[in-house]
């Protein structure tokens, strides 16, 4: 039988865990009025006429 890694499970946890508060900290960061899960608009790469 394989023998668990827990070095592995436990880097992975604290990769998540630091990936979170770094959200969060951005999260924190944005100004009220802005919300950073909103697509950004498409650009005008096509001309018309």
């Amino acid at each position: 039988m394989a023998k668990t890694n827990y070095t592995f499970e436990k880097r992975q946890k604290e990769l998540a865990k630091q990936k979170k508060q770094a959200e969060k900290l951005l999260k924190k960061a944005a100004p009220k009025g802005e919300s950073t899960d909103q697509p950004t608009p498409p650009a005008d790469d096509q001309i018309a006429g």
